[in-house]
């Protein structure tokens, strides 16, 4: 069961892997550049090939990228995206490079178009990217939001639409974030809720397609619609939905990724691993 955590890249990507070894991951997520930034320097081949060797060295994977915060193919002004296109073109191009098997997005933002305005101009652009073959064949993660503001994703009936919108169902899965459900108003703290909340999200989109989860508890109550994370146990979830989560057999083998609050020593993630850890039934 590869749980993880996401790791910085200060000094170079391939850097983040002993910080994954230090706090005990067995799978990863990164930013593959500066995540406030628009430009991004291109990846020089001597990091490619160290962050591959350390990769190998270290076994962890898969790594998984996480894409900047400022991109928006939701966007309904031109400029924005097709400045949002063009750096997610470049965040596919460098997991293309680093072998990268997925890319973490968040639908992105309507900003008063309307829901499926929004929800038709990022298939317009994911459209785009596949059809010309940008990032070969990393897939893309849309991630679970909260909803905060007009930020699509936090109901499980976008995702479905995004399916049906973009046809490359081979280049497009799920990254289901445990603060973000439960802060848009899907409960997962008990086994009726947990298995409510998954039953539903498989008869609109298929639990299939769901390759990663963002483990993180909520500092928030459900249906907020507010995104703050929290240590595992200390939120509004509390223990048992992740009990639930890390027991269920459907998920087994889906990287479990912590995005909890750290220091520099990271010593807090090494605590949220292992107390998930210890809720896995033997």
């Amino acid at each position: 069961m590869p749980f993880g955590a996401h790791m910085s890249i200060a000094g170079g990507v391939s850097k983040a892997f002993a910080r994954g070894e230090q706090v005990g991951c067995e799978a990863m997520q990164i930013f593959s550049k500066n995540e406030r930034q628009w430009a991004a320097r291109p990846l020089p081949e001597a990091e490619i090939a160290a962050f591959k060797a350390e990769q190998a060295r270290s076994g962890i994977g898969p790594v998984i990228v996480h894409d900047s915060y400022l991109i928006n193919l939701a966007a309904p002004a031109d400029e924005l995206w097709e400045k949002s296109m063009r750096a997610f073109a470049d965040e596919l191009e460098r997991c293309a490079l680093l072998d990268i098997p997925y890319l973490v997005t968040h639908p992105g933002a309507h900003t008063g178009s309307g829901e499926e305005a929004g929800l038709e101009r990022e298939a317009v652009a994911l459209n785009r990217l596949f059809d010309e073959g940008v990032g070969g064949t990393t897939t893309v993660l849309l991630e679970t939001t909260a909803g905060q503001g007009t930020a699509l994703g936090h109901r499980f009936e976008h995702l479905a639409r995004l399916f049906e919108l973009v046809p490359h169902h081979d280049r497009m899965a799920v990254c289901v974030d445990t603060c973000h459900i439960f802060a848009a108003g899907y409960d997962i703290r008990t086994p009726t809720t947990y298995a409510a909340t998954f039953a539903e999200f498989d008869r609109l989109v298929g639990v299939d397609r769901i390759k990663c989860f963002h483990v993180n508890d909520s500092q928030k109550d459900l249906a907020s619609r507010v995104d703050r994370h929290a240590h595992i146990g200390q939120g509004f979830l509390g223990l048992e939905a992740f009990r639930l989560l890390v027991n269920d057999p459907r998920f087994r083998s889906i990287p479990k990724i912590i995005e909890t609050p750290k220091g520099d020593a990271m010593l807090e993630d090494i605590e949220n691993l292992t107390l998930l850890r210890s809720l896995v039934a033997l």
